[in-house]
């Protein structure tokens, strides 16, 4: 991003805000790939425009390139890191390679312990992919006990290529590409998801409640108190979250940047009149009125809200489009932690902590709405594919 664009969307953000604390997230690709100096430019623009409001920056990194300027620089002027990692060596090191194949682990930690030198406030990304979903007692004990990250979010991949690529045409496909495609093999599994939730839940529940936070849990306990979860998948509409690229190009969502969704440039059009757009509007609220009669009538609407549109490429039982893929995660996470999270939310209600219920013998987990646990080998699979369960999740 050059200076004119940098410049134009900081003054453009701020004024665009009608709140006292304006949060700037600065994301990739890779964030440190720009240097130090640029950082200095956006923070300089940033106290030059404003105001009487407070500034917070949030930075997400790989950590590879942070050394003793960056965490000076970091802790100087306050911003909240995140750091991707995907778990311990072996587990990280599956994809998260360099440019030439090499293991980046060990720099990833180098990275991170420059920034508790500096004593930067950090909390970890993971992504959940088919190689790491499976560990999640061994992944949570990592990042907690080993990292030393209070704060956790888990994301799940899934993406799909076309089953005939037409020219020109990204090999990875949008999710309103309706002419066949194929989640690619390194994605998560839609059982897998929530049973690793679950698996990270059940270890966080019994001793850890108001130690570390993660993201998911927090989203959906905000859910069961009928509250905003703050967490756009799960509200019930989106499109506050958009995204600038390089260039100034404003797009609806960062799930979203293809060209249908592009909404003008910060050099003609400000954030605000974006943001405000009948088109960005109907982005937001798209959300809401295409949920399938299946998402309408579920008992977990509350707190999932048909999730991110992203991934609503699959068909309800019913045959309709427009259901999300990790539906049957997260019905396994949604039901499998209701009781404890409607005990939580009694709780706080009553001005108690949370924490108290780890006190409370007499919760125990729910895997009633765990699709899979009578399902037969030769039956139709949960996750909407289609396949028998033998050949699809089956299989994993």
């Amino acid at each position: 991003m050059g200076d004119e664009e940098l410049e134009a969307y900081v003054k453009q953000y701020i004024e665009g805000q009608d709140i006292p604390v304006v949060n700037f997230a600065w994301q990739g690709g890779e964030p440190t790939l720009m240097g130090v100096d640029f950082y200095r430019k956006a923070v300089k623009y940033q106290k030059q425009y404003a105001g009487n409001k407070q500034i917070s920056n949030a930075f997400q990194t790989n950590a590879i390139l942070i050394d003793d300027e960056w965490g000076e620089f970091l802790a100087k002027e306050k911003f909240l890191v995140g750091i991707s990692i995907d778990g311990p060596e072996d587990v990280h090191n599956r994809y998260r390679v360099s440019r030439d194949g090499e293991p980046t682990w060990d720099k990833v930690i180098a990275g991170i312990e420059v920034l508790k030198k500096h004593k930067v406030e950090f909390n970890t990304l993971t992504v959940l992919h088919k190689h790491n979903v499976d560990h999640p007692k061994e992944i949570y004990q990592f990042l907690t006990r080993k990292v030393g990250s209070r704060f956790l979010q888990f994301i799940p991949i899934v993406e799909r290529v076309a089953d005939n690529l037409p020219e020109h045409f990204l090999q990875l496909v949008g999710p309103e590409f309706r002419d066949g495609a194929t989640v690619t093999e390194w994605s998560v599994g839609s059982k897998q998801y929530g049973q690793f939730l679950n698996g990270i839940f059940d270890q966080w529940v019994q001793k850890d409640i108001g130690q570390y936070f993660i993201q998911i849990f927090d989203t959906t306990l905000a859910g069961w108190m009928n509250q905003n979860p703050g967490l756009c998948i799960f509200a019930e509409t989106c499109g506050d979250a958009m995204i600038i690229e390089h260039n100034g190009d404003v797009y609806s969502c960062d799930h979203f940047v293809y060209p249908e969704y592009n909404l003008g440039n910060v050099a003609d059009t400000t954030i605000r009149e974006m943001a405000e757009s009948p088109e960005q509007r109907q982005f937001g609220t798209d959300k809401r009125d295409t949920l399938p009669e299946y998402c309408l009538g579920c008992e977990f609407r509350q707190v999932c809200n048909g999730s991110c549109p992203k991934q609503r490429f699959i068909k309800t039982p019913d045959g309709e489009d427009g259901l999300n893929y990790l539906c049957a995660g997260y019905k396994i996470f949604f039901g499998h932690t209701e009781k404890y999270m409607k005990a939580m939310a009694g709780e706080l209600r009553s001005g108690r902590p949370a924490a108290n219920i780890m006190a409370r013998s007499n919760l125990t987990p729910d895997s009633s709405h765990d699709p899979y646990t009578k399902i037969g080998r030769n039956d139709t699979c949960p996750c909407g594919s289609g396949k028998k369960y033998k050949i699809c999740c089956g299989a994993k």
